[in-house]
């Protein structure tokens, strides 16, 4: 069975839960665009830093995300990020540019911004969107929803595999920021990450990236028959 091209599929859940990988490999599967949100704001958080705004002023980043413009240009392996016509794609991979990133993140002003930004990508259908608070803010009218999640440890163990490091020390650390990054995500008032009440919740703890791809995919299957009865 084909599925119709118009979906809007909204991936949510905290750091190192699988969901930029997941979201990509189904979008390829799809045939759909894959629009990360959490790209947009690292690379606002790269011209941030780039032109020593400061990161806790949320009018001063506001100002800077109005005049950046930040494209998603979709590449076989992923996307290509391009802040003002730069590519940046690597660049804001960078540990610097990660932990700027979830602090601009959480400011409303700068969130309302592209958040409008967000929904005109996705306004067409057919994309496969992940974030924090993508089926709760951005897209809540999206018609497949999914909220990816795992334990803790194992979310910093691959962000360390991810950095291709095997230190405990490394492990550690990167262990500390994602239990910050989580507090802040899920304590903040301006939409908190949590899954949307009609969201189909995945634990990917012991889940291979196959495994975790197949089954939401499935998911847009089942959606897509009720969406459109035989």
């Amino acid at each position: 069975m084909s599925t119709p091209q118009k979906l809007v599929i909204a991936i949510d859940g905290p750091a190192g839960s699988g969901k930029s990988t997941i979201a990509a490999r189904l979008a390829r599967k799809l045939g759909y665009v894959n629009l990360e949100s959490g790209a947009m704001y690292r690379a606002l958080a790269l011209k941030a830093l780039q032109e020593g705004a400061p990161l806790d002023d949320p009018e001063a980043l506001r100002n800077l995300a109005l005049s950046s413009t930040i494209q998603l240009d979709p590449a076989g392996d992923g996307n290509r990020v391009l802040l003002d016509g730069r590519d940046v794609s690597q660049r804001i991979r960078e540990e610097d540019v990660t932990l700027a990133a979830s602090r601009v993140s959480v400011h409303p002003p700068v969130r309302q911004i592209m958040v409008a930004r967000q929904r005109e990508l996705g306004d067409r259908g057919g994309v496969v969107m992940e974030g924090r608070d993508i089926g709760t803010a951005v897209f809540p009218n999206a018609e497949v929803k999914i909220f990816l999640d795992a334990d803790p440890t194992v979310r910093a163990e691959r962000r360390v595999l991810q950095n291709g490091s095997h230190s405990r020390d490394e492990a550690r650390r990167i262990q500390s920021e994602i239990a910050a990054r989580d507090e802040r995500d899920r304590t903040r008032v301006n939409s908190p990450l949590v899954p949307a009440p009609d969201a189909v919740i995945l634990d990917t703890t012991h889940k291979t990236i196959d495994e975790v791809v197949e089954a939401v995919y499935r998911v847009v299957l089942k959606n897509a028959d009720v969406k459109n009865p035989a």
